[in-house]
């Protein structure tokens, strides 16, 4: 159980897993793996479970419905260390890029193509 929905884990193929991300797309998912494996963390990915579906709709001779389009598939993703926490890690300056630049938030949500390091306002002079 989680103690708040910061710090969520699960099983994952039979691992007891804390969750970083869930309902990824493939390419997040190599992203999330790359830069975890990078800082020494066991990366395991699963499948996301289908969303549930809607009860069937009553179905009348003669009409055609429109058929709704598959959704993409995704995945979640987590890490063995049942102690990782995204939030702590990213704003706790613990994670580092490959070429040791501090993972910034949005570096962390690929807003930016590379992790530019931040003074924090603490530090500014």
């Amino acid at each position: 159980m989680a103690i708040n929905k910061n710090h969520e884990f699960e099983e994952l193929d039979g691992i007891k897993c804390a969750i970083v991300e869930k309902n990824v797309l493939k390419s997040r998912v190599a992203f999330i793996q790359r830069l975890l494996t990078l800082n020494h963390f066991q990366v395991v990915v699963v499948d996301s479970p289908p969303p549930k579906a809607a009860a069937p709709a009553p179905v009348i001779e003669g009409v055609e419905l429109p058929v709704l389009p598959l959704s993409p598939e995704t995945f979640t993703v987590g890490v063995t260390d049942v102690m990782f926490n995204t939030t702590n890690a990213i704003f706790g300056r613990l994670l580092k890029t490959s070429d040791g630049h501090v993972v910034t938030l949005s570096y962390w949500k690929q807003q930016e193509p590379v992790a530019h390091d931040e003074i924090p306002y603490y530090e500014n002079k």
